[in-house]
């Protein structure tokens, strides 16, 4: 496997932690009852639990992006050097932002983002260098 897919990966998982950290805080802010219900008129979720679930949806948002970058670099074989490092700054890069996140720290947070959206950009300029 190769560096690039190794870390699509390990961003899976990360993304999958997310939303079990974000099911544990609303579980302690709702229920359980309420949570198997059918989640109409959900309270807003505050603290934490609040930022646990837009750290988990930024994640979801930023994967797609990601793993389309990584998926094209597999299939036309141009994976490299800087395919891979782009790849673990981006998971790096997310798995910091979500320790932030979470903690509650809103501009190293940004700081965490702009480092995981360099490793997206050191993808797509190989597959654009490669046009």
């Amino acid at each position: 496997m190769s560096p690039d897919l190794k870390y699509l990966l390990f961003s899976s998982i990360l993304c999958f932690v997310q939303v079990l950290v974000a099911a544990t805080g609303a579980n302690q802010q709702v229920g359980l009852p309420t949570l198997a219900g059918n989640r109409e008129s959900l309270p807003e979720y505050t603290g934490w639990t609040g930022r646990a679930r837009r750290a988990h949806l930024n994640m979801i948002e930023n994967l797609v992006l990601f793993a389309a970058l990584v998926l094209i670099v597999a299939v036309s074989n141009k994976a490299n050097a800087t395919t891979a490092m782009g790849a673990m700054i981006f998971f790096w890069g997310r798995l910091a932002y979500a320790v932030i996140y979470v903690i509650g720290i809103p501009w190293l947070r940004t700081l965490a983002w702009f480092v995981s959206v360099i490793g997206m950009a050191m993808i797509a300029w190989v597959l654009l260098q490669a046009m």
